[in-house]
């Protein structure tokens, strides 16, 4: 009996082996059917999926407890409609084919998706209303379909959605009104750019305005529909007609000015070729719409192009240098002095921005050549000590800065000249032109930049441990015709007096600067290391623009990268190579270090300098793995 007994339980254990791996094969066998599936109607890269292996190899699936439990694909050249199939996919939790050529509608088996925590469709051609079966995914906490052809109105079931923490639906064609959209867990949200009409829900007032710009919404953050309203109301017929007189009017007396004024004009000398005193020139650039210093007019940023031109440097430096005449160019370095003051003041102006200490002109010279002039303002130091700090700085020889190569001081004017930068600055580069016709700025580029600008940095703190640069600044960041970084106003914050001390950089600022002119190496590194967020992230930090609102960059991008969804923060420019998508975390662990609390925390810039070039030779010419566990855009 007792052998029976044993036989027995030996064949239950071997049926519920058996029946165990059937199940288990059965599942991954259904996972790779819908795959194949998938594979047959999109193509792309699918195609080099080798079907006579496990699919838990193949490039961008990945697999636990040999079940499907995430499809990567973006950028791969996929196109066509999605195949009812997906579905099938039962243990999926993530799924990204963002930046491809899909269409169609969202394929109807997508409930069975019930595990699906990331769905990531933004950059393709997905067309129709937006299915409101996805609002039904229980687990779904980031939903990202930017960027696609999407009609009608936004689904109310998406109150539904308990967990959700993104919901990304700008650049589509969505129509009505946003519903009442009451979710404590949403962080991000974006509808901008669609025909939305209406108030803003309460529960999204507190999102920034840039979520719903490109629609004709109103209420917080936007404009009070209150107010709106009454505008519209209360305008008799009466008021109508009092408001076309006093339009009619007004034309009538602009008429009249801009007669007067060009006679006036007509009348004047043309023999003299000064402009007027500078802060004249300053004049035609409002200071809400001046761009930080070293911006280049052909980036169309506002308040470069156009009326800023003029026939001279400055009348106000001429007349001074002529009542001195001791007074001349201080040059530096061994560059071959081929002008003097003369031939500089007689140079056509135009003004290429305002920054914090002062105004920046490109001077072209009768005989071509072309240099930026800094107007300097608000500098109490004496002569004698402002001349012995731009001696040091004119020393400074190194091909990733912007070199000093003259200055002139008298009275209340001070000049200091520099090569002119010809493709403008890192912080046009990013922010100036993010319309249709924008160039997207990839790896290698950005790589470049951040390598250059760390080389240059690093060779001023190489002088001695108290020299720093202190106004690191994506605006300070200027490009030459290849795009290779060259730092720009190192060793002016010393010459900042307390009353013009900066105000609109505290976006870079560390937190230990408590006086801009005493900024030490680490605080330096903090700076930087907001730089290279800013590269990552294309977005620009609190207050560093103006007329726009930043983001605090390092409280952003942490709270992003504890919830572990760390392509949140890319660019979405820099996520259409995957590739490289490794190296971008490394270099975002990076500025995270740089911009650690405390100075003691943070890295050297020389060791700074070396971990990125390190990101360089890992990325090129070969392709880097994907990070897994890392959620993407």
């Amino acid at each position: 009996m007792k052998l029976v007994s044993s036989t027995m339980r030996f064949s239950f254990l071997l049926l519920w082996t058996t029946t165990m791996l059937i199940g288990v094969n059965s599942d991954l066998a259904s996972d790779r059917a819908a795959l194949v599936a998938l594979r047959a109607a999109v193509g792309g890269r699918s195609r080099l999926w080798n079907l006579s292996s496990s699919p838990c190899t193949w490039t961008g699936v990945n697999c636990s407890g040999n079940r499907v439990v995430e499809l990567r694909m973006p950028g791969m050249g996929l196109s066509g409609q999605l195949p009812i199939a997906i579905g099938n996919l039962t243990q999926l939790q993530t799924l990204s084919l963002r930046f491809n050529a899909l269409s169609g509608p969202i394929p109807s088996d997508f409930p069975k998706l019930t595990s699906l925590r990331n769905l990531y469709l933004q950059g393709n051609g997905f067309s129709g209303e937006i299915p409101e079966f996805l609002f039904t995914l229980p687990n779904l906490i980031r939903l990202n379909l930017a960027d696609n052809n999407f009609t009608g109105s936004i689904p109310e079931s998406v109150n539904n959605m308990t967990r959700l923490g993104t919901l990304y639906l700008e650049n589509n064609h969505l129509s009505g009104s946003i519903p009442d959209i009451r979710l404590p867990t949403l962080v991000q949200f974006n509808v901008s750019f669609n025909q939305l009409n209406g108030s803003i829900p309460e529960g999204l007032s507190k999102q920034p305005k840039t979520a719903f710009q490109g629609n004709v919404l109103c209420g917080k953050p936007l404009v009070s529909c209150a107010g709106t309203e009454s505008s519209g109301s209360k305008l008799s017929g009466g008021a109508i007609a009092g408001i076309v007189v006093g339009s009619v009017i007004a034309f009538l007396l602009i008429l009249v000015l801009l007669i007067c004024l060009c006679r006036r004009k007509g009348g004047k000398k043309t023999e003299s070729r000064d402009i007027a005193p500078a802060k004249q020139a300053e004049v035609e650039i409002p200071r809400e719409k001046a761009i930080e210093e070293g911006n280049n007019r052909s980036n169309g940023l506002p308040g470069v192009v156009g009326n800023n031109k003029s026939n001279g440097l400055s009348g106000v430096a001429k007349k001074d240098a002529k009542s001195n005449g001791s007074k001349s160019l201080l040059f530096f370095g061994k560059a071959a002095k081929v002008f003097d003051l003369d031939d500089l003041l007689r140079a056509s102006a135009e003004v290429l921005g305002k920054g914090t200490f002062g105004t920046t002109y490109k001077a072209t010279l009768e005989m071509g050549m072309a240099v930026a002039v800094k107007r300097l303002k608000d500098v109490t130091v004496p002569e004698k000590e402002i001349e012995e700090k731009m001696a040091v700085v004119g020393a400074m020889d190194h091909e990733n800065l912007v070199p000093l190569r003259a200055c002139y001081f008298s009275g209340d004017e001070k000049l200091l000249v520099y090569d002119y930068m010809p493709m403008g600055s890192l912080s046009a580069l990013l922010h100036g032109n993010r319309g249709a016709g924008r160039t997207p700025l990839n790896w290698d580029t950005r790589w470049g930049i951040a390598l250059g600008a760390a080389k240059g940095i690093a060779y001023l703190h190489s002088k001695g441990p108290i020299i720093s640069h202190g106004n690191i600044k994506s605006s300070n960041i200027l490009l030459a015709t290849s795009y290779e970084a060259r730092v720009s106003d190192f060793g002016l914050a010393q010459l900042a007096s307390p009353s013009s001390a900066p105000t609109r950089v505290d976006g870079y600022r560390a937190p230990e600067v408590t006086d801009v002119r005493k900024v030490s190496q680490k605080a330096d590194v903090y700076s930087f290391g907001i730089l290279l967020l800013e590269l990552l992230t294309g977005k620009a930090p609190t207050h560093a623009l103006l007329n726009e609102e930043g983001v605090d960059l390092p409280r952003w991008v942490q709270s992003v990268v504890r919830e572990e969804w760390t392509a949140e923060v890319f660019d979405l420019e820099l996520l259409r190579d995957p590739n490289v998508e490794e190296a971008m975390v490394q270099l975002l662990q990076l500025a995270i270090d740089c911009t650690a609390q405390y100075p003691d925390k943070r890295p050297s810039m020389a060791e700074v300098t070396s971990q990125i070039e390190q990101l360089g030779r890992s990325s090129s010419g070969k392709e880097t793995s994907q990070v897994h566990g890392v959620a993407d855009d």
